[in-house]
């Protein structure tokens, strides 16, 4: 069963519907996605997951720890959640919203509403969908630096991150 996404005005606003298909043929029908960056309680790490092979966008690139498109009839918080649990067995996490903005690609156009949290590595068990990510781990921002325009990253993870490395860093929780 093919899966039906929103489609959406850049407020979030629905408009219509179509499909995952229609969505990514280059048609820049907009639709809502979720990020979700994992930090370490420390904030000095950044958990990051690969795309799987077997994926139709960027496949075998590093990308944000959590990424999904939002279905029909879905809110942001519950796509959240449900990728966050189907990508990575996370359940229990406060998420704190970062920013919203539009990312548009050759061939697709999203919403992207991103938010973080904050992890203890040592008390937190990932549990890879394997389907989704062929593995994960925990990158230092200078690694992540470092690594920046060599097509390690997704274009849209290097777009994004350094947008929000500030709000990552801050102390604060509260955005």
């Amino acid at each position: 069963m093919e899966e039906i996404f929103p489609i959406v005005d850049e407020n979030g606003n629905i408009t219509g519907s179509a499909t995952r298909a229609e969505c990514h043929s280059g048609s820049k029908l907009l639709h809502p996605v979720v990020h979700l960056h994992i930090l370490n309680h420390e904030r000095n790490t950044l958990f990051l997951q690969k795309r799987a092979l077997n994926k139709d966008i960027q496949p075998g690139k590093w990308d944000t720890a959590v990424g999904g498109h939002v279905d029909l009839g879905e809110n942001i918080f519950i796509a959240l959640k449900r990728e966050a649990s189907e990508e990575l067995g996370l359940t229990d996490f406060t998420h704190h919203h970062i920013i919203s903005y539009v990312f548009e690609s050759e061939i697709e156009r999203e919403l992207v509403n991103t938010f973080f949290t904050t992890v203890n590595p040592d008390d937190t068990d990932f549990v890879i969908d394997k389907n989704e990510i062929s593995e994960g781990r925990f990158w230092t921002f200078d690694e992540i630096n470092s690594n920046l325009g060599k097509g390690v990253f997704t274009p849209n993870f290097e777009q994004e991150y350094q947008r929000i490395l500030p709000k990552l860093k801050e102390t604060d929780n509260e955005q």
